[in-house]
This record gives C-alpha cells, sequence and structure tokens, in this order.
C-alpha cells in the first residue's frame, strides 16, 4: 500500500488535529460514515495513507520530543479526539527567521512560546532523508521569511508544497513558476476552514449578489485563545491576513466594495476560549425597493479541526498530482481549499474543479491551464 509521505513546518494545533484525523479515520466505520470528511477516498488515497516523516518547531517543548509528546504539548490547546499510537519522528529545530514573536514570551507558561536554544537543521537536507512527499507549512500569521524558507526547501528537495499560512506563495507568479520548471506541486495560500468564517462570508455574499441585493457594507470580527490569536495581538504581523481574507470575500462581488465599507480581520485573544474560534458577520444590504436587508450571524467553532478537515484533502490531492508528473499550482484544489489562490473562483466553481481534477488530475490541469490562457 503506498503512503502519502507528510513533512510538517510546525507542530502546533492544526498539525495536531490534522494527525489526529489522519487515526482517527482509520477505523472502518468512521471512514464509511464519512462525518466530517469532504472526500473518504481521493484517487486510491484515505486519511489513513497519510504518514508523517518528519516535523519542525521552534519552541523547546517540542524540539527533540517525540511527535506524539510534541503535538500534545503546551501551548497547543485543541481538542485530543483521538489516542495518537507512538511515531517514530522527531520534532527538528526549524529557521526561526520571523516565525516568532516576541510578546508572545511574556505571558503564562502554558499560553506561551519558549523559544529553543537549538541550532537548526537543514529542512532541504532532512525532506531528502525522510523521502517526503508533501511539505505543509503551518507557520504563524506574519512568518513571512519563514515562510518562504521552506518553499525553498521544497524546491531544493523535490517535494510538493501546500502554504496553509497566509504569506503568498502559490499566488506569487514567481514562485508558482518557480515549482512549475521543478514540476512539482503547489497548492496555496491561506488554508480555509470546511464550515469558517470566510467561507460562510464568501457565500453569503455571493447568495447577495445572485439574488439582486446589493451589499452596503459588511463587518467579519473573530476572537479566540489559540496561538494563532495571541500571535495576533502583535498587530504588525496582520497585513497579510488581513488581506487574504478581505480578497476572498470581495472575489464573491462584481464590483468590490471600498475599503472604508468592509471589515474582516482578527479582533481579539480571549485566553478561556482555547482552541474555540467565534465570529461574528454583519452584512447590510439593499433589496427591492432599496429596502434594507441585514443579516447579524455568530458562529462557534474549534478551529483547528475545522482547517484539518480541509488539509486532509490538500495532501491528498497533491500526492494525486505527483502520481500524474503535474507540477506549477494546482489551480481548481487551491481556489477551493485555500483564501487566496492565484485565482479566486465563486465557490461551486471550484468545487466542480477540483472534483473534476479528483476524476481525471491530468485533463482537468490541462483545462485550466488553457482557460487561464484564454483568460490573459
Amino acid at each position: 500500500m503506498r503512503k502519502v509521505r507528510v513533512a510538517l513546518a510546525g507542530v502546533g494545533n492544526c498539525a495536531s488535529s490534522l494527525v489526529q484525523g489522519i487515526y482517527y479515520y482509520a477505523d472502518e466505520k468512521r471512514l464509511r460514515a464519512a462525518r466530517g470528511l469532504m472526500h473518504p477516498q481521493i484517487g486510491s488515497y484515505r486519511p489513513s495513507d497519510i504518514e508523517v516523516v518528519a516535523a519542525f518547531d521552534v519552541d523547546t517543548r517540542k524540539v527533540g520530543r517525540p511527535l506524539r509528546e510534541a503535538l500534545l504539548a503546551k501551548p497547543n490547546c485543541t481538542p485530543v479526539f483521538c489516542d495518537l499510537p507512538e511515531i517514530p519522528v522527531t520534532v527538528q529545530m526549524g529557521p526561526v527567521l520571523d516565525g516568532f514573536s516576541r510578546h508572545m514570551e511574556d505571558y503564562p507558561q502554558d499560553r506561551s512560546f519558549r523559544l529553543a536554544d537549538a541550532a537548526p537543521v537543514d529542512v532541504a537536507q532532512v525532506l531528502r532523508d525522510a523521502r517526503a512527499d508533501v511539505l505543509i507549512s503551518y507557520l504563524p500569521v506574519g512568518s513571512e521569511e519563514a515562510t518562504r524558507y521552506y518553499a525553498r526547501a521544497a524546491l531544493e528537495a523535490g517535494v510538493a508544497f501546500i502554504n496553509a499560512a497566509p504569506v503568498f506563495i502559490a499566488s506569487s507568479p514567481e514562485w508558482a513558476e518557480q515549482f512549475r520548471r521543478r514540476n512539482l506541486p503547489l497548492i496555496g495560500d491561506d488554508i480555509k476552514s470546511q464550515v469558517g468564517a470566510t467561507i460562510v462570508h464568501r457565500v453569503l455574499t455571493r447568495l447577495f449578489e445572485d439574488r439582486g441585493v446589493r451589499l452596503e457594507r459588511t463587518y467579519q470580527l473573530n476572537f479566540g485563545g489559540n496561538t494563532d490569536f495571541l500571535n495576533m495581538l502583535n498587530h504588525s504581523r496582520l497585513k497579510s491576513k488581513k488581506k487574504s481574507k478581505t480578497q476572498s470575500v470581495q472575489s464573491q462581488l462584481a464590483e468590490p466594495l471600498p475599503d472604508e465599507r468592509i471589515h474582516i480581520g482578527p479582533s481579539d485573544y480571549v485566553p478561556w476560549l482555547e482552541d474555540n474560534k467565534v465570529c461574528q458577520i454583519r452584512m447590510e444590504g439593499l433589496g427591492f425597493g432599496d429596502q434594507p436587508i441585514v443579516i447579524d450571524l455568530r458562529l462557534s467553532v474549534m478551529d483547528s479541526p475545522n482547517s484539518a478537515g480541509v488539509m486532509i484533502d490538500a495532501v491528498r490531492c497533491a500526492k494525486l498530482a505527483l502520481d500524474h508528473g503535474i507540477g506549477g499550482v494546482l489551480e481548481g484544489v487551491s481556489a477551493y481549499l485555500m483564501k487566496s489562490p492565484p485565482v479566486q473562483y465563486t465557490d461551486d466553481v471550484a468545487r466542480r474543479l477540483m472534483e473534476a481534477f479528483i476524476q481525471n488530475p491530468r485533463a482537468a490541469a490541462r483545462d485550466v491551464s488553457e482557460d487561464l490562457e484564454e483568460a490573459s
């Protein structure tokens, strides 16, 4: 049985939920029930065919530790929904660069980061030695240099790259071309959740558009208690995150809203919420006869499992592309699974593109490429 050999850049809450999911859905009854899965099988790959072969972090409670222990270590606070077995992987020290915000040291031990005193490894060499197929970047918001480092390591090692962070790699023509030249799959940028703030906001925005309601103004406010929200208290790290989330919603409008009429972004850190993310969305529109239509919505989710439900598909799509010799950005897959893909589609179109890729990867990749050439 072939495996999808995965390396993790970042062993935080999202990585913990993903790895738990790999083992959770190894149970045949759970797999058949398909609760929480968009695709029980992609190509020949089930969730249990994913195998973590390398992991990198910079926190002293994780570096040098067995992966199972690191996934459950503080400051991780995501729910534990599956008993993990021992995994024969030791977390290695990655480069720090801008992947760490100093303000995160100023919190209680179980909340803060504690930077490890260790020399970073050669990530590309580790990927080669581990025979990894796919590298996932689970780096914190604001990790611009660190994300680019791991993207370069993927290119050097010859592995596919999935950018879950709001740093523009797949949506950068220069990076996309490098992966195309190396014939390596690239999926990005900034992972969506299965049913999260951005996807709900997008769908409602499109509903207004399709039903002839003019959206006048809208906001999306998010708060939670995991390290993602703690990291984002440093507002200097938020530029790419706010841009990613805002353009994802704006892309559903024929005429984007002026900046002063749309506000989307993280709002605050509430420690006792832990991995619970709460979102408040307000949409004010004008319907028939210019009469007001207002939506006020509150969404509460467990943040990291919500993300893992999307990543478990992204990983298998990347492997499917490798199997079929397809390199460069996976346009349809990125459009469906990511907030800031190179090309934005409505979600129903993006879903059709992804399903077409799963059914016939080569034909779908060719069709999307031809469509983009015609559009340009």
